[in-house]
């Protein structure tokens, strides 16, 4: 009999102890919806940060957590979602390259579902950014973890798990909405095999927090014949404040990170990174939290309908 997990979720880490602690929580069977620990494994890569997490602390998550530190890491977390990869065991693949992110409780009940109803599916979420405005905002000065608890602590987060949808806006590469394809998805869904065609991450991205590397993956993997693009509706990732390489950098040294990022990008793939084209599937709900983003999406999409 096979007792491996059906998914694997691999979550790099890096020096981020506080916001590691809502992260594992919100990929605990003690969350999400639906499912149990049996069902799924969350593979941790830390990438070398300073102090490794205890055993104790990993298991307060659950069983299904487990936990590999490198004592040799890259700068880049590339190589760390490739190793997760290699030592986990379920048939479906789950990246989060950041593990600043947390999630909402949905996240992994559609994903199976979705992996069950289609062949070939990728299946994305879309990302938000914690903060009425967008942290690397330069014109936000004020706003720091601190205020980012207090938020949290006013929605009530985690009992209140949607509300994270009245704090927060959606990232650059999901700005589009529901309705229009992501340029990334930083908690994405695949088959196994169709992440070992597809050769992994692509390890010559070595700028510091991957670069483009996430986007380049995500638009490789919509270009794979017979790829059935899934969003989940309803469901995201939620980016927390950390010491983020281009949210912890000030304006002129943000500025040089991406212009380097770029060019990083098109050294590789000879090109420059493309919001994808694919044919959208929808599987999720609405909850009335996120309806302003569905305004938003609607919006959107009639507004690129036009041009």
């Amino acid at each position: 009999m096979n007792n491996n997990p059906y998914v694997s979720i691999v979550v790099v880490i890096f020096n981020m102890n506080r916001e590691i602690k809502r992260t594992f929580y919100s990929l605990s069977s003690a969350y999400q919806n639906s499912v149990t620990e049996k069902e799924y494994e969350v593979i941790i890569v830390d990438n070398g940060s300073s102090t490794p997490l205890s055993s104790d602390f990993i298991k307060s998550f659950g069983n299904n957590f487990k936990y590999h530190y490198l004592s040799s890491p890259s700068i880049s977390p590339v190589k760390a979602v490739n190793y997760g990869v290699g030592r986990s065991k379920g048939q479906l693949v789950g990246i989060m390259i950041d593990g600043a992110r947390m999630l909402t409780p949905g996240v992994l009940k559609y994903a199976i579902a979705s992996s069950l109803m289609f062949k070939d599916p990728l299946i994305a979420t879309l990302g938000w950014l914690i903060g009425s405005k967008a942290v690397s905002d330069p014109g936000i000065t004020d706003y720091d973890r601190g205020k980012e608890d207090l938020l949290l602590q006013d929605i009530g987060w985690p009992k209140d798990p949607y509300r994270l949808f009245e704090i927060s806006r959606l990232m650059e590469t999901s700005h589009r909405g529901w309705f229009m394809p992501p340029k990334e998805s930083n908690c994405l869904f695949m088959p196994r095999d169709t992440f070992e065609k597809l050769g992994g991450y692509d390890e010559r991205f070595v700028s510091p927090g991957g670069g483009a590397s996430n986007t380049e993956f995500f638009s490789r993997a919509c270009h794979v014949p017979g790829t059935e693009l899934i969003i989940i509706l309803g469901e995201g990732t939620f980016h927390q404040s950390h010491n983020g390489v281009v949210s912890n950098s000030s304006s002129d040294e943000r500025k040089e990170l991406v212009k380097s990022i770029r060019a990083e990008y098109k050294r590789i793939t000879n090109k420059k990174p493309e919001w994808p084209n694919n044919k959208i599937f929808y599987i999720g709900h609405m909850p009335k939290e996120a309806k302003g983003f569905l305004e938003h999406s609607m919006n959107f999409l009639n507004t690129e309908e036009e041009k």
